[in-house]
């Protein structure tokens, strides 16, 4: 899937050489980004993608589609938390994995339980663990979750209930 994990099911350094990429990367136009050569209306181009990106939105008494406003486009930009979107795509990749099937890699992956002895403290979260974490979060922790996945509507209502969860 593009990430590489440890013999411990780990990717600490993965994410590790990702922070050090992006920081290189940062530091390498942080001049540029200050220069006073540089305009400061980069908010008339960010508001245009962001228009792109959300699009336009119909009046709800007049039937009418309208541009978004500035004010609209901040708190839909500002609504989005990096960790309800993890949440639901983890959520959705586990029940595209639980309709392939239990003979695939990707499922053992998923359900499978590491075998040898573990390390002292907290035992390591597995996958199947976080999705039962995030199926309690919209109060529904203890249904059989690999069977729900099955129906794909249903699937999907539950994914889009936790990428409406609130998340501190």
């Amino acid at each position: 899937m593009g990430t590489t994990l440890t013999n411990q099911n780990s990717i600490a350094e993965e994410i590790k050489s990702r922070l050090r990429s992006e920081n290189a990367c940062y530091h390498s136009v942080q001049k540029l980004l200050s220069s006073r050569f540089l305009s400061k209306d980069l908010r008339v181009f960010v508001n245009m993608v962001l228009r792109r990106i959300f699009g336009p939105r119909r009046n709800e008494v007049t039937g009418e589609w309208r541009r978004l406003h500035n004010e609209e486009l901040i708190d839909l930009y500002s609504s989005l938390n990096i960790v309800r979107v993890i949440k639901s795509r983890r959520m959705r990749w586990a029940g595209h994995v639980a309709r392939k099937g239990e003979e695939r890699g990707m499922y053992r992956v998923l359900v499978g339980k590491p075998e040898g002895k573990r390390p002292l403290g907290r035992p390591r979260r597995r996958w199947v663990d976080n999705i039962r974490m995030d199926l309690h979060g919209v109060r529904c922790g203890y249904m059989d979750w690999i069977g729900l996945a099955q129906d794909r509507d249903r699937w999907r209502t539950f994914v889009s209930a936790v990428m409406n969860l609130r998340v501190p």
